[in-house]
């Protein structure tokens, strides 16, 4: 899972980063409205945490905007106007969830994690294919009901390409989904977790689409 953090206060940025990335996401910070939009036209994400105290415009003026335009990313409004028309302002403005400061770490994990979930039409967390099973909460990995240990990239890559529900992803997509922008990515990394990935879970379960990307191979699986 990919997240664009967009919030300003720099010590809440700084420990929501770090918070994050240990659990296992990849996750990039902004901290105004301009560099917020400026990241969504760039970059592929799958879930936005948006502050309402931006220091360049109103976090919810900022929300109609993205959902007038079209954006349909799921979006978690973190803020500390705990006010009942606050919250609902902000649900009308387009937010699927809302989560007021000071919070637990554990439970944005959990809420993002839930939004994501439902954004890809699931009930539960797990994802199963075949005798694969992943859940994507816990990072834990099942392969005929044996457990495979797999790498915080590693398991990026798979929760991309099961989440695609068997469409071909460019390399481009999925470097997007295992690195942030403040990694440096080596020419041959992407080839090298594919390699690690066929490796532990079977020569097939990557189907690589000459000239045009990857895909999971569901009959394989």
């Amino acid at each position: 899972m990919r997240v664009l953090l967009i919030e300003d206060d720099e010590l809440i940025s700084h420990g929501i980063l770090a918070g994050l990335r240990a659990h296992g996401l990849t996750v990039d910070g902004v901290a105004t409205a301009t560099q917020a939009e400026a990241a969504l036209s760039t970059v592929h994400c799958d879930v936005v945490i948006l502050d309402l105290g931006l220091p360049d415009e109103d976090g919810m003026t900022l929300l109609h905007r993205l959902r007038s335009s079209g954006m349909a990313l799921p979006v978690l409004v973190l803020t500390a106007r705990d006010a009942v028309e606050d919250r609902v302002a902000g649900l009308r403005a387009g937010a699927d969830d809302y989560l007021l400061k000071p919070f637990d770490l554990n439970e944005l994990v959990a809420r993002l994690h839930a939004l994501l979930r439902r954004a890809a039409g699931r009930s539960v967390n797990v994802i199963a294919q075949g005798p694969l099973r992943l859940d994507p909460a816990s990072g834990e990995v099942f392969l005929q009901g044996r457990a495979v240990v797999l790498s915080r990239r590693e398991l990026a890559l798979l929760a991309a390409l099961l989440q695609a529900r068997g469409r071909i992803l460019s390399a481009d997509q999925l470097k997007d989904s295992l690195y942030d922008f403040s990694e440096e990515i080596g020419s041959n990394a992407l080839n090298v977790h594919i390699h690690h990935l066929r490796r532990k879970l079977g020569p097939d379960i990557v189907e690589t689409i000459r000239g045009v990307g990857y895909r999971f191979n569901w009959v394989g699986a």
